[in-house]
Order: structure tokens, then sequence, then C-alpha cells
């Protein structure tokens, strides 16, 4: 068995290539990620149980984008100014995730295709070309993100200096390439593994808070305040766009892919169900966390007339007194440094899926993530140095509207190309689920459309 793992490994499972349709132009001749395409077994005949073990993994890579530093700075901004009100939108955001990453595994299992790939086929390159430059922009708001993230994580534990830990930050790449030498499940063990210290750390840090646990479930139910207040919205916006983030939607249609299921019908829309309850578990993994950061934010920081905590630093240095306990803040370095190291492998995987599907260029993984990380490190690098942690905090909260910004660009033609019979064909998503996508792109270009006028006129 374990080297019939090990063939998969090295020579993955050449399903049949989808032939072109009358939605799409031209066969898809490349697989994504090529070099773990197919390569995790999924053993024909065996349990319900069984395969959905050999499933569980790309939905953690995912849920590792809906918690990362961005996602920390804006939940903090959002729980010390606003208490538990904006929980309404994490919940929110996080049933706008499920839906949408539930149409990513169906069309990366149906249509044998990544979102990249399917942008470059139906679209024609004045098209294509923007959207590969706005999901190259929406990875490196990403990767500044991490990179500062990390940086203050270092800087909290270790008390290295920022600007050293920018820099440090750059070797990720060495640790990214060790585990995809180990195989594809090591990545994906690294990722849970850091992700169960990040909740654990955060249960800790909850029950010391002691929050009012009925604020927190009046907490999600929505409110128009959210609209009608700016400073309210342009929070809830970073929250959505750390929450449903661009680049998973084409990182997800891609790892979908690392299984080896059949070619057969049936064995794809097993695939799709699978996988998209593996998604489903891990985002809500992602909301307990992300809402744990705003409670956390709302009963320590808020409650005590503290208002403006957006900068990691100052909330680390805050709960020990806050919360009467040292541990407190090793705590909370401890998973913010898991965080960030956890972002970097989606991050890597993710360019590597945009750049392959949109223009067909294939560089080294280790290449490629030295260049997005380059792109990144010299803004948070600049910030660091000549405005420290308060502007390190901004920028934070910046590249998660930034994301925001980016997000129709990706959920548009995801909807789009899912809802199309033509291009999917039994695979074609239920008209509820593409009804439900369509009215979560609606909103968010709406609210994008509010947050720009705001942003013009002032107000």
């Amino acid at each position: 068995m374990h080297s019939m793992s090990m063939d998969a490994q090295a020579h993955p499972p050449a399903r049949p290539t989808v032939a072109a349709a009358d939605g799409w132009r031209a066969p898809n001749r490349e697989p994504s990620l090529a070099d773990v395409f197919g390569s995790i077994k999924v053993r024909q005949g065996g349990s319900f149980w069984a395969k959905l073990v050999a499933f569980l993994g790309p939905g953690y890579l995912v849920a590792v984008g809906y918690m990362d530093p961005g996602n920390w700075a804006t939940s903090l901004a959002g729980g010390s100014k606003f208490g538990y009100a904006l929980l309404s939108v994490a919940l929110i955001s996080n049933i706008m995730a499920i839906i949408l990453q539930s149409l990513c595994a169906r069309l990366g299992v149906g249509a044998g295709r990544d979102l990249a790939q399917a942008c470059r086929d139906a679209y024609p390159r004045w098209v294509s070309w923007p959207l590969w430059l706005f999901a190259e922009i929406a990875i490196s708001a990403t990767d500044l993100a991490e990179i500062i993230g990390t940086a203050i994580g270092l800087n909290l534990l270790f008390g290295i200096p920022l600007e050293i830990g920018v820099l440090i930050t750059a070797l990720d790449v060495f640790l990214i390439l060790a585990l995809q030498a180990l195989g594809f499940r090591w990545v994906e063990a690294f990722v849970v593994a850091l992700l169960g210290v990040i909740a654990a750390c955060f249960a800790i840090q909850i029950a010391l808070a002691n929050p009012d646990w009925g604020a927190v479930i009046k907490g999600f139910a929505p409110t128009t305040e959210i609209v009608r207040n700016p400073d309210m919205l342009y929070l809830a916006l970073g929250i959505l766009g750390a929450t449903v983030m661009p680049h998973n939607l084409y990182l997800h249609s891609g790892l979908v892919q690392t299984r080896g299921y059949g070619p057969s019908e049936a064995d794809k829309r097993e695939a799709i169900k699978l996988s998209t309850i593996d998604s489903t578990f891990a985002l809500c993994l992602a909301l307990t966390i992300n809402a744990s950061i705003l409670i956390l934010a709302a009963a320590t920081f808020n409650v005590a007339g503290q208002h403006e905590v957006a900068e990691l630093d100052r909330a680390h240095a805050l709960l020990a007194p806050m919360l009467g306990s040292s541990w407190a803040p090793t705590l909370f370095g401890v998973a913010l440094l898991c965080c960030g190291l956890n972002s970097t492998v989606t991050a890597t995987l993710s360019g590597q899926i945009v750049m392959e599907g949109f223009i067909n260029i294939r560089i080294a993984p280790w290449l490629r993530r030295l260049i997005t990380r380059a792109i990144a490190i010299v803004p948070a690098a600049l910030v660091t140095i000549w405005y420290g942690a308060k502007g390190s905090g901004e920028l934070l909260i910046l590249s998660q509207v930034v994301l925001s910004l980016q997000l129709p660009f990706a959920i548009v033609p995801l909807v789009m190309f899912t809802g199309s019979r033509a291009k999917m064909g039994v695979f074609v998503a239920p008209r509820w689920l593409t009804a439900a996508a369509a009215v979560t792109a609606i909103v968010v270009i709406v609210l994008n459309a509010k947050l720009v006028f705001d942003f013009v006129t002032g107000s």
C-alpha cells in the first residue's frame, strides 16, 4: 500500500483530459498544480469515512486564509471599537465563504480546471490579463499581511526588531520546499497542526477574558448601523476582505485536484460532495477562531474603554494587565506566529495556480515564492522602518480592504462558470446555489461601491 502511495506521488494518476465542451474554447491539457496533481490516493470502493479522510486537507489550507494576520488587525479593531457588533459580519462572511468555496470545489472537479485556467479559456486576453493582474495584487496584499504579522509575532516573542523580522520572513520559502519534498500530505499535516495550536491558544485566552456570552450571542444578529456608520462599514469591509479572500477561490479550485479520484461521473460527484464537506468543516473552525479574536478584543479592550486597538503589539502589551495573566501575551504571540507561518504555504500555492493558469508560465515554486515575497517585502520593510508598529497595523487593515476590492473580479467569473450548463455539463451548480452565490456577489459589489463613494466624497 505504501509503495502504491509513493508511486502515486511520483507518477500522479492521469485523469482523462476534459474535452472542449460547447462552453469551453479548448481542452484543458495542463493539470492544475501538476507536481502534486492526483497524488493523494483515494481508495476505490472504500467506506464513506475512509474516503472522507482522504479528502480532508484542502479545506484547511483554504481556511488558513480566513485567519491570517490581516484578519487579526481588522478583528481587533472591530472588537475594541464596536464591541461584539461586528460578529454578525464575521458570521455572514463565513456563510458567503462556504457558498463560494463549494463552487470552487465544483469547478475544479466538474470542469477539471482551476479558476485561473477557466478565466484564460473563457475570456479574451484584454479581459484575462487584467484579471491576472488583479489576482496578483490580491496575493501581494495577502503576502504583505503575512510578512507584517509574522514579523510582529517574532518581535513579540523573541524581541527581534520588525525590520529584521520582515527580512527573516523571506526564509520561509525553504520551509515550504522542505515540506513539499516530503509529500503534499506533510504540507496539509503541518497546516492542521498549527491550526490546532492557534485554536488552543485562543481557547485559553477566551477563558481568561470571561466575555459576556449574552452580548456575544446578540452580536451575531446583523444591524443596519453597520451600513449607516462609515467607520463601522470600513471595518466590516476589512473583515469581509480578510474572510472571503480572492486568492482562496483560485487556490481551492486547484487543491481539490490533488486527490486521485476516478474519472467517472459518480466518482466526480462523490469528490465534489466530500470536498465540500471538507471545506465547510474547515471554515467553521476558521469562524470560531475569527470570532475568538473579536470576542477577546471586545471583552478586554472595549470593556476597559480602549477603543482604538488595531495594532498587534499594543494588543499584546495590554493583554497581561487586563487578563491578569503573564501567559496571555505569550499565547497571543504564539498564535500570531503560527498564523503567519501557515499563511505562507497558501500564498505560495495560490501564486503558482494564478501564474500558471492565467498566463501559462511555469517556473520553479521556489522562484515564484521569492518573486511574490520580494514584491511584498519592499513596502512592508519601508513602512516598518519609517512608521514602526503603528504604521504596520494601519497597513494591515489597508491590505484587507484592498483584498475586499479585488473580490468581485474573482467571484463573478466563478459564479458564471459554475452556473453554466455548457461549461459544467452534468456538474452545473443547482439553481439555489447559483442564486445564493449571485446574491453574495451583489452584496460584495454594492458594499465595495459604497466604500469607494465614501472615500471619494470624504464622507
